[in-house]
C-alpha cells in the first residue's frame, strides 16, 4: 500500500514538472520572439483591413500631394543652399 501512495505521489510530481516545464518553454520562446521582432509585445494583428471612406481616401490622397509637392521643393532648395 505505501508503495502505490509513493509512486501516485511521485507521478503527480512529475506531471507538475512537466507543466512547470512547459510554462518555461512558453515564457521563453515569447522573449524569443520579442528579440526577434523587435517588438515590446506581442501584438494581434486584424485579418482584413477595414475600407477606407471616400473622405479619407480624399485626405490620404491630398497629403501624398502635399509630401510630394515638399519633396520637389526640397530639391532644388538644398541644392541652392550649397
Amino acid at each position: 500500500m505505501a508503495e502505490f501512495l509513493w509512486s501516485t505521489v511521485g507521478l503527480i510530481l512529475k506531471a507538475v514538472d512537466f507543466v512547470l516545464d512547459m510554462t518555461i518553454f512558453i515564457s521563453r520562446l515569447r522573449f524569443l520572439a520579442r528579440a526577434w521582432t523587435g517588438s515590446d509585445r506581442l501584438v494581434a494583428v486584424p485579418a482584413d483591413p477595414k475600407a477606407l471612406s471616400p473622405a479619407a481616401r480624399r485626405a490620404l490622397a491630398e497629403a501624398e500631394r502635399r509630401r510630394d509637392g515638399a519633396s520637389f521643393i526640397d530639391k532644388y532648395v538644398r541644392e541652392a543652399s550649397r
